[in-house]
């Protein structure tokens, strides 16, 4: 093994998202630098690619690279009935609300694996909602696209995500919601048959539809305060009027110029409804 030093600076970095946006049509210019960095310099110590130089060379020759590149860089950390106290808001104050419509509209926003798909199917079919619902399950990376079609999760994991259901209000019994199949669980096929995954790139892509929910949670923490705002310029316009927007415990409305035009059904799960 070589123990040459990995190295690249802020400079080179700029430069490499730059060829990433030219050449791949993925802006990552204005994710928070500081995570960035970490993350580039992690995949290049685990590719084995010491310089900027290289990693630039073999983004530009190799579509595998890239790829692989695309799946170390996004994030996706994620589990089922994730915050369980965020589960037991929408149970209580969100899907009452959005029962009154005929036909539910729900977006996924980074949706990563799926598996916070999967807990909302899991809220809405418990609700009675599912079969008048659609779901929008939507992220940059196809590998995690493919593998959240799949509906195919680690054995090992579904004890934690019994404890995250039952503290989130669980209403039946969880594992009536897959199949085990050697180390695998396989997602019930009736609670994925309405989700729709495909993907989408917040940074560049546009509305694409109107939503009386929008989930994006730990997804805009990595984002600089201009392309938060840009983003919730954009849920903002995909929500239908009093429509709902989830984000992630450690984020917020702060850093918007347009935060007036929501207000906090959740301060502490960071629940907010369209108001105008």
């Amino acid at each position: 093994m070589s123990n040459r030093k990995v190295d690249i600076n802020e400079e080179e970095l700029e430069d490499l998202l730059n060829l990433v946006n030219e050449i791949h049509g993925y802006d990552f210019t204005n994710y928070a630098r500081a995570s960035m960095h970490r993350r580039v310099f992690r995949f290049m110590n685990d590719a084995g690619f010491h310089n900027a130089c290289d990693l630039k060379a073999g983004l530009l020759k190799d579509k595998a690279i890239f790829d692989f590149f695309l799946q170390r860089i996004t994030v996706n950390v994620t589990e089922m009935f994730r915050d369980p106290e965020f589960y037991k808001v929408i149970r209580q104050k969100v899907l009452p609300v959005i029962a009154s419509y005929p036909r539910i509209k729900i977006w996924h926003a980074g949706c990563s694996s799926g598996e916070e798909v999967f807990s909302m199917a899991i809220l809405l079919h418990e609700a009675g909602l599912l079969q008048r619902s659609i779901i929008y399950a939507t992220d940059i990376n196809p590998y995690n696209i493919e593998k959240a079609k799949k509906g195919i999760l680690p054995l090992d994991v579904m004890k934690e995500y019994v404890t995250n259901y039952l503290n989130a209000a669980g209403e039946s019994d969880f594992a009536s919601y897959y199949t085990a199949m050697y180390d695998h669980a396989i997602i019930r096929k009736d609670l994925r048959e309405n989700i729709v995954f495909s993907l989408h790139n917040l940074v560049t892509d546009h509305v694409f539809n109107e939503f009386q929910l929008i989930l994006c949670r730990n997804v805009m923490i990595y984002f600089n305060h201009e392309l938060q705002n840009r983003v919730i310029r954009l849920f903002h316009s995909s929500l239908s009027s009093f429509g709902f927007l989830a984000l992630g415990i450690k984020e917020s409305l702060l850093f918007s110029d347009i935060k007036n035009k929501f207000e906090a059904v959740s301060s502490q799960e960071k629940i907010f409804k369209r108001i105008r």
